[in-house]
């Protein structure tokens, strides 16, 4: 069984996103069936239908999550003083040709939040900074084309 690394936060989160499937998603759509079953002819019923897809993507994603938990390897960052960047390590870059500054939180595959600044450790950018150090310069190949960083600051908060 592969591992999957992960934040005692996002476990958490996965761990309360499956508590609510289980205890408030479950329980309503199994409610909806019920009624919509007493409308008589299931056939033509859009509502049981439509509670019938929703219990179907509810149990698939249940699934998903209890096989994500299985795996879940929980590293706390807050456990490590590494002087490289490493999972879970807040990574603060600046565009060598911009000079923009950016915060990156390297994170497992079900954390990912690219908004947030969180992002997969399997993501190009993450690949580039493990094992790096403050004032390394690192050569991401992104898409949109290749982008220098210069590491400023490793956090492991």
């Amino acid at each position: 069984m592969q591992r999957i690394p992960i934040t005692p936060e996002g476990y958490k989160r996965l761990k309360e996103e499956l508590e609510r499937l289980l205890k408030v998603e479950r329980p309503r759509v199994m409610q909806a069936i019920a009624e919509a079953r007493a409308h008589g002819d299931l056939s033509e019923n859009a509502e049981y239908h439509a509670a019938k897809e929703r219990q179907a993507f509810i149990e698939a994603r249940i699934r998903e999550i209890q096989d994500r938990i299985a795996r879940a390897q929980v590293i706390d960052p807050s456990r490590l003083s590494l002087d490289s960047v490493a999972f879970g390590a807040r990574v603060k870059v600046s565009d060598t040709e911009t000079s923009e500054e950016k915060v990156f939180h390297i994170v497992g595959p079900d954390e990912i939040d690219v908004k947030a600044g969180r992002i997969s450790i399997n993501s190009p950018v993450a690949r580039s900074l493990i094992g790096k150090s403050v004032g390394d310069i690192v050569t991401v190949k992104a898409p949109s084309g290749t982008i220098e960083y210069e590491i400023l600051e490793i956090n492991f908060e």
